[in-house]
């Protein structure tokens, strides 16, 4: 191992932290992997190779001393970065913050998928049900409930749909997650839509790959909008399927109860898949027409990627300006800045393939 230092108090090999500044040094509340080092009183340590060496101890090695108990040199472990600078120069980590970000990501794909659960109400409120999803607590709006479970109050006295409500917990429903935030640990689940599995497939094989459709967004999020297609079917329209231009925010699009026209573009394990933009002239076409390789143009600057930064040269029509123009990524985001338009030639063009690359005007 190379910069090897010796940990006194197990007198074993532990990497120092990478000099090399290319490599992204992880930050706080960051995921990471490492086979596990040393083993000692009360405390473990991890590799985090080129990084340095992660060490769980004090609190954080009591609240997973089960697990660790079983762990074995040479095992490897995941866990969350929760401080820097320690006394012996190592970096904190934490098992159980690992085990419930990764939980928080299971559910967030979730909302991705559409996956559906079987969960057990185990209380209820004024407001709704609430389910245990793998450790977590989550809320059910009674605003959520499928017409089978919704209580039926004539006179919509809050006291009597809450009592119709206690009468759930311990019964188990399907539901789908819709809200994951675990910074404000707030994870909210709907029943509309996560209907029997087999009456799912029937209403979703109505539906073919072209079919146009009129439908009503029923909740937005950071990766797209739920459109509602009929009672108990909702489709998901993708960030990348709702604008040929660059979609930021969602939220900021389209706003729950709006009717909106969609198309069918995949249909597909009991969901179906839904686009916008198919519905929108491609101004890649229109662009085949105007633009060249080795042409000027100018570029606004969208947004910076792990490749370098997007320029648009007009609404849709955008193209990478490689990192490699500039020679690193901070001398490119000094250089070009986002929201600002610049001149640039382009270097690569195929329309048809939705491709283009820029190079800054010398």
């Amino acid at each position: 191992m190379d910069n090897e230092v010796v940990s006194d108090d197990l007198n074993v090999a532990v990497a120092k932290p990478s000099s090399n500044p290319e490599v992204k040094v992880p930050t706080i509340d960051d995921v990471v992997e490492g086979p596990i080092v040393a083993i000692g009183r009360a405390r473990v340590f991890v590799d985090l190779h080129p990084y340095g060496t992660g060490i769980i101890f004090g609190k954080e090695y009591l609240s997973a001393r089960e697990t660790l108990k079983n762990v074995n040199i040479g095992d490897l472990i995941t866990a969350k970065i929760t401080g820097f600078d320690n006394a012996e120069g190592y970096t904190e980590l934490s098992l159980k913050e690992a085990r419930q970000a990764l939980m928080w990501h299971e559910a967030e794909q979730a909302i991705s998928k559409q996956t559906v659960y079987e969960l057990e109400v185990t209380d209820a409120n004024k407001g709704g049900l609430i389910l245990n999803w793998q450790g977590i607590s989550g809320f059910l709006p009674a605003s959520q409930l499928s017409q089978v479970h919704y209580p039926r109050v004539t006179d919509g006295d809050k006291d009597k749909i809450f009592v119709e409500l206690k009468r759930m917990i311990g019964t188990k429903i399907e539901v789908q997650v819709i809200t994951a935030n675990p910074k404000e640990q707030k994870l909210i689940f709907s029943e509309k839509g996560a209907t029997n599995s087999t009456e799912r497939s029937a209403t979703v094989e109505k539906y073919h790959v072209g079919d146009t459709l009129e439908g009503v967004v029923t909740g937005a999020t950071d990766f797209g909008v739920f459109v509602k297609i009929e009672e108990g079917l909702e489709g998901l329209v993708h960030i990348s399927e709702m604008d040929w231009a660059l979609v930021e925010n969602p939220r900021a699009r389209y706003k729950v109860g709006e009717n909106v026209k969609v198309r069918v573009i995949e249909v597909k394990d009991g969901k179906v898949s839904l686009s916008i933009k198919a519905l929108l002239e491609d101004p890649w076409h229109a662009a085949a027409a105007k633009y060249k390789k080795d042409q000027r143009v100018e570029a606004l600057v969208i947004k910076y990627n792990k490749h370098g930064a997007l320029a648009s040269i007009e609404e849709g029509v955008a193209g990478l300006v490689h990192v490699s123009e500039f020679g690193t990524e901070s001398e490119l985001r000094s250089k070009i800045e986002l929201g600002k338009v610049y001149p640039f030639i382009i270097t690569f063009f195929e329309p048809k393939e939705r491709r283009m690359t820029l190079k800054p005007v010398a």
